[in-house]
């Protein structure tokens, strides 16, 4: 596994592609929250807070994911060399966690520079200081499981087809479903039940600075599952 995620992070940043991620994100998050004027310009928001991000970047990242995301197995049955990957001496599952934490640690690494918008807003707080930390600090750990949960979801979607383009919408689609579709679903119907599927109801939920268990599970619930249906996507190519 270790052998793997080493590659997959090599092969991120010997190409244009891991810093053409970072530079992405940090570029757009930094436009809307401090340059363009509009509901997400912390500069406008009357008050030390980072909410504005924190509503902002689980939609940059449902698109930049599944960007990381769509070349884990597509290129490799596109390239013919998932069948002899397959037949090395490692478990299925091993190679599945060796190319899911090589694009998760991308992000991270992503995620790193974001916290000088902390220490900014902290210093920009009337008085110094004035910043809610225990709801920052939730909703960074509510954006670290959405980005456990959105990579998951992005190596499944990669091994649906040898196309990356099909690997791309089809993670992207997944994604907003489980984040916002199913509250729009639950806002229709008038039922919390469904509303506790979606991403969105446990992000949230963190970002008010409790952690409460059920949210935790939620999200690794969702990663495993989802990790495991890739491992059971592999075997037909293994025939």
């Amino acid at each position: 596994m270790l052998a793997i995620l080493r590659k997959e992070i090599s092969t991120f940043f010997a190409s244009p592609i891991g810093y053409l991620v970072i530079a992405i994100f940090l570029v757009l998050n930094g436009l809307f929250l401090w340059l363009f004027k509009g509901e997400f310009n912390i500069m406008n928001y009357g008050f030390a807070d980072l909410s504005s991000f924190f509503l902002l970047a689980p939609w940059i990242l449902i698109f930049l994911i599944p960007a990381v995301t769509m070349r884990s197995f597509s290129d490799e049955k596109k390239q013919g060399t998932l069948e002899l990957l397959l037949t090395k001496p490692v478990l299925h599952f091993n190679i599945v966690l060796g190319k899911y934490f090589g694009a998760f640690v991308l992000i991270l690494i992503a995620l790193v520079p974001t916290l000088l918008y902390v220490y900014t807003v902290y210093q920009l707080g009337s008085p110094v200081g004035n910043l809610d930390m225990a709801s920052t600090l939730g909703s960074y750990f509510g954006l670290l499981f959405l980005v456990a949960a959105y990579t998951a979801i992005g190596v499944f979607a990669s091994t649906l087809s040898d196309n990356q383009i099909v690997a791309f919408i089809s993670a992207v689609f997944i994604c907003f479903i489980f984040y916002i579709g199913f509250e729009g679903i639950a806002d229709f119907m008038a039922s919390s039940l469904i509303d506790q599927l979606g991403m969105s109801t446990h992000f949230k939920s963190m970002s008010r600075g409790v952690l409460d268990t059920r949210d935790i599970i939620y999200f690794l619930s969702l990663t495993v599952f989802f990790l495991m249906l890739t491992k059971l996507n592999l075997n037909p190519a293994k025939k």
